[in-house]
């Protein structure tokens, strides 16, 4: 699975899984998207280059530890809401 950048994560809302069996990583990405993050954001705030941590995700997907949002483009054009976001998080910067 290809993940994008802009592609949010949110934990499973049931899992059967008793975290402390997990990696120290799966843990910090479940508690992590206890509020949806982008998977760029959360590389960030885990430290971890970008592709460790699709990897990561999209394993823990497949897992149903975590679900992805995958953002859907209309005839290649980029969501305004998207957008938006980005510019606003720009701004702050």
């Amino acid at each position: 699975m290809q993940l994008a950048l802009e592609a949010l994560v949110s934990s499973a809302t049931f899992m059967s899984v008793d975290t402390a069996t997990l990696s120290t990583e799966y843990q910090a990405i479940i508690s992590l998207s206890q509020q949806v993050r982008s998977v760029a954001e959360l590389s960030a705030l885990l430290r971890m280059p970008l592709g460790v941590t699709r990897v990561l995700i999209a394993d823990m997907a497949a897992e149903g530890l975590v679900q992805i949002h995958q953002p859907s483009l209309d005839a290649g054009k980029p969501d305004l809401n998207l957008l938006e976001r980005v510019l606003s998080g720009l701004r702050r910067l």
